[in-house]
């Protein structure tokens, strides 16, 4: 069961990969399939986005409407080159690092990461990067291409009275649910013991011992463990910024002192550098995170419980002071549909099993006692949960589903307004699609006629 539940998460995960892809009797899936200017959508992009449906159990759109989203990502990211729309390097970092720890929950362990790609979480993370950064400049693109869209009531009323009454959809319970989150944290003690276990291997390699073979013996980074520590060359930027900036301070063959960071603690050596590019190795040590101290966090809530409780500070105060969930935290500790961004949440199916299950024995207003959990990103910690109101489940109504009416009308809006940009802009891109894909239709008409196209291939 646990091979299965790693294979299906290598599938969900593919896009982490590198190198040749094949497909069936051995033909390559990193063919070229269609080009965008500098941008390239290979097989193997086609194929995993058809992938990734079937393995949520949807049916999978037609390759034709797959690819012509691909080409459309591409075409965006093309005209950011054009428009030098560019994203800040530290909301890339910070989409990185949530990602990995979202990886590393799903997987079970690091390890089982390493084991399933044979690779370091860092050489995964260096791999990755570029990915989440032309994610992030899409989104931009599409924000500046809908920026202007607005949705009034007149237009949402116009979609509701458009819909026969025997059509309206029912629907389920909807809750909104308030969280004070304080995390668990290493004690200092931890901290320092695992410090001095770095320090006292410096000590060795100091001493004439070799650095690779005490990595393969201590580090718990388990991928680059086994090549002595080694992580290759990495672009500026790839890397954590504490580990980063630890390493482009020292000369070559020199090591650092015990550098922190979200991965643990770590002693690094600097090999050689070139360009913009560093090569570094390193030993990583980090602390039992099933040990973690949860009692100060617990004492922390159950206090500021018996304040809310007594009225002497409000829950949505109380959350934006002391919550370290930051995201929720600025919206007064309300969780929000991470779909819709309401903070209305289908009590249903597709809520937090945990979650679910507390509030069916709340009442609304309770505040429950600190719960331990995991957050999504893989961090102990501890909550207070705010069950602040139920909508009981109904057939679609103006008034109580204004915001859900509200979405679908603007999303609708901003769609049209991006096929229009689309229809605008694909003369300013050159675009080519092998001949195997010749019949589908880009942009709604065929790829041979298509302005600013050329059926040739790659």
């Amino acid at each position: 069961m646990k091979r299965l539940l790693i294979q299906g998460l290598i599938a969900t995960f593919s896009w982490l990969l590198a190198g040749p892809v094949l497909g069936q009797g051995g033909i390559s899936l990193n063919k070229i399939v269609a080009k965008v200017d500098n941008y390239y959508v290979l097989k193997s992009d086609l194929e995993e986005a058809y992938q990734s449906y079937v393995g949520q159990n949807q049916t999978p759109p037609q390759k034709c409407q797959l690819l012509e989203s691909l080409v459309i990502n591409k075409m965006m990211l093309a005209k950011a080159d054009i428009d030098s729309v560019v994203v800040d390097d530290k909301l890339v970092d910070s989409e990185l690092d949530a990602r990995m720890s979202y990886m590393i929950q799903q997987f079970g362990s690091e390890k089982n990461i390493v084991e399933a790609y044979g690779k370091s979480l860092e050489m995964l993370k260096s791999e990755l990067r570029q990915q989440v950064k032309d994610q992030k400049v899409v989104q931009k693109m599409q924000q500046k291409i809908t920026d202007d869209v607005k949705v009034t009531p007149r237009e949402v009323r116009k979609f509701f009275d458009s819909i026969p009454r025997d059509s309206l959809p029912y629907m389920p319970a909807e809750v909104e649910v308030g969280q004070i989150v304080r995390y668990a944290k290493p004690t200092k003690e931890q901290k320092d013991a695992l410090r001095q276990r770095l320090l006292d291997i410096k000590k060795r390699v100091q001493a004439g011992e070799d650095f690779a073979a005490l990595a393969k013996e201590f580090s718990e980074d388990v991928g680059s463990a086994q090549n002595g520590g080694d992580l290759g060359y990495a672009k500026r930027g790839m890397m954590v910024a504490p580990f980063e900036g630890a390493a482009l301070k020292l000369k070559p063959n020199e090591m650092s002192d015990v550098v922190e960071s979200d991965f643990g603690l770590h002693l690094i050596q600097l090999l050689d550098t070139r360009g913009a590019e560093y090569h570094a190795r390193h030993i990583l040590l980090r602390p039992d995170y099933n040990r973690l101290d949860t009692n100060e966090p617990t004492h922390f809530l159950d206090s500021l419980r018996t304040l809310i409780k007594a009225d002497s500070i409000k829950f949505e105060k109380a959350a934006r002071d002391f919550s370290e969930d930051k995201t929720s935290a600025d919206a007064g500790g309300l969780l929000r549909d991470p779909q819709s961004g309401s903070s209305r949440l289908a009590m249903d199916g597709s809520m937090e099993y945990a979650l679910f299950t507390l509030l069916d024995t709340m009442t609304v207003g309770s505040i429950s006692a600190p719960l331990p959990y995991r957050t999504e990103d893989g961090k102990s910690a501890v909550r207070l949960l705010y069950f602040k109101s139920k909508v009981q489940p109904h057939t679609a109504d103006f008034k109580l589903d204004f915001e859900k009416l509200q979405n679908i009308v603007l999303a609708n809006k901003k769609n049209r307004a991006i096929d229009d940009w689309f229809r605008k802009s694909v003369g300013d891109v050159y675009i080519t699609v092998d001949p195997e894909y010749q019949g589908c239709r880009i942009f709604g008409t065929s790829q041979a006629s298509a302005a600013g196209t050329s059926g040739g291939g790659e």
